[in-house]
């Protein structure tokens, strides 16, 4: 696999209020999958509306700032100048990605039911702080530009902090980068080894506080290069935490591990899983990514191109690989390499990957990486029961398109969901991809029904009739 990348209120420049930690008990560990409920077996969750899910995973990203033209130097420092990945000619590359381009981006997205992650980083490469001075930029193209990402990108994406920088690290009792220049003092390598929980909860929170401070809300976080790698054990625990207490976010995740070839799975990971069956249900979800960055990179180097995604004649490339698995499929790339120095080739791959994608398939379902996250903690952690021609539901989070198989009975059938007090019957369709939430289809041949419901939270239930 390759590794990508205590809360206290004075650490945070102008942050609200927050909880108190609770003890970290030393055996919630981020790879812990933690509790799962009882289910029949003859009870099966297939994925929503029996399709496959995909979307982009955007990396780098910010507000107008083109990140890796002033990390690159930051990197090549904190190396010593030993790493030739660092020696690009990075004062050449234009200091702005500009707003048109995310407009253009966003709508090609919009047009062609594109969805996805899209990262701001809140104090990018330390040029400046979104929630106070950009120097380069006025305070009216900051906001005009913050105004565009919670207008017109967040509809369809969602948004998450990489770290606080993507660079060097932050002294959260100061504000200014730590004194060191050592791989040490970066967010991208050895800082989080022998961080606790704690520690790592302060610092993603710190992160996600400045993104409130301009009201762009998040649901899950990025981290940058290493970020996590030495510390695993807490990182999950800490994403978890931060995010719920800052911004509210019920169910929590994080993208930080490729596995860009192979045959490993690229399912999400439902982790730390707790209280299923209380008020307060408690996990966190790791969203993986499933190509390598073929689109131009972070560094802006020649992108392998869209055969690397899925060949000119349909038939192979990792997309293929994958979507032929049933697993999610969620692309990565860096916006930096989108953008690719104002000559779009990486943009230009990825218009010709989803003409191809469209050729080839109609099951693909775009989701943003919190509903991917959101079905496979629903997929994982609700409790279903089969007996008595009754489907009985126990879900610690709703879900829509939630798509269950059971076995059919003999008979015309009207299976009828029941939320509560109220009784909903449900539609037959003809195929599994004209399922929607309320809808169910018959497999003859199988003897099943494919049932697909809006799944609310707590208990509820399908009774074949």
């Amino acid at each position: 696999m390759l590794n990508r990348r205590r809360f206290l209120g004075s650490s945070l420049a102008g942050a609200a209020s927050l909880p108190l930690w609770l003890p970290t008990a030393k055996h919630l560990f981020a790879q812990a999958p933690g509790d799962r409920p009882t289910r029949n077996d003859s009870v099966k969750v297939v994925n929503p509306r029996t399709r496959v899910p995909i979307g982009i995973i955007v990396d780098d990203s910010t507000c107008l700032v083109n990140l890796n033209r002033f990390a690159m130097p930051q990197f090549n420092e904190a190396w010593s100048g030993t790493k030739p990945v660092y020696h690009r000619d990075w004062k050449s590359w234009p200091a702005e990605i500009p707003d048109s381009f995310v407009r253009r981006f966003i709508d090609w997205a919009a047009e062609n039911d594109v969805k996805g992650k899209y990262s701001i980083v809140p104090f990018p490469a330390c040029v400046g702080r979104l929630d106070g001075e950009m120097p380069g930029w006025s305070r009216k193209e900051i906001r005009d530009s913050i105004d565009l990402v919670r207008k017109h990108v967040l509809p369809n994406w969602d948004l998450h902090p990489e770290m606080v920088t993507h660079t060097r690290v932050i002294d959260l009792k100061t504000g200014h980068p730590l004194k060191d220049y050592t791989s040490r003092e970066m967010e991208n390598w050895e800082w989080t080894r022998g961080k606790s929980a704690d520690e790592l909860t302060d610092y993603i929170a710190y992160a996600l506080q400045i993104l409130k401070n301009v009201d762009l809300p998040c649901t899950g976080i990025t981290t940058p290069g290493g970020f996590g790698k030495n510390a695993r054990d807490n990182m999950g625990l800490a994403a978890m935490r931060a995010t719920r207490a800052v911004m509210g976010e019920e169910l929590p995740h994080y993208f930080t591990d490729v596995e860009s070839s192979g045959n490993a799975s690229v399912a999400p990971r439902v982790m730390l899983a707790k209280n299923l069956d209380t008020d307060s249900p408690e996990c966190v979800v790791s969203v993986l990514g499933c190509t390598g960055d073929w689109t131009g990179g972070w560094n802006c180097v020649d992108p392998k191109g869209a055969d690397a995604f899925i060949t000119e004649d349909l038939k192979t490339g990792r997309l293929v690989d994958v979507i032929e698995r049933g697993e999610p499929a969620m692309l990565l790339c860096h916006w930096t390499g989108v953008y690719f120095n104002g000559y779009e080739l990486g943009f230009q791959v990825f218009q010709e990957v989803f003409k191809r994608l469209r050729q080839r398939y109609d099951n693909l379902l775009s989701m943003k990486m919190s509903e991917v996250a959101r079905y496979w903690a629903a997929r994982e952690l609700t409790r279903c029961e089969f007996a008595a021609n009754t489907l009985k539901l126990k879900a610690p989070y709703a879900c829509d398109d939630f798509t269950v198989e059971v076995p059919a009975l003999a008979g015309e059938l009207k299976p009828r969901q029941r939320l509560g007090e109220k009784t909903v019957v449900l539609n037959e369709v003809t195929k599994p991809l004209e399922l929607v939430s309320g809808t169910f289809v018959r497999d003859p041949q199988k003897q099943r029904l494919t049932l697909c419901l809006k799944l609310p939270r707590g208990a509820s239930g399908v009774t074949l009739l």
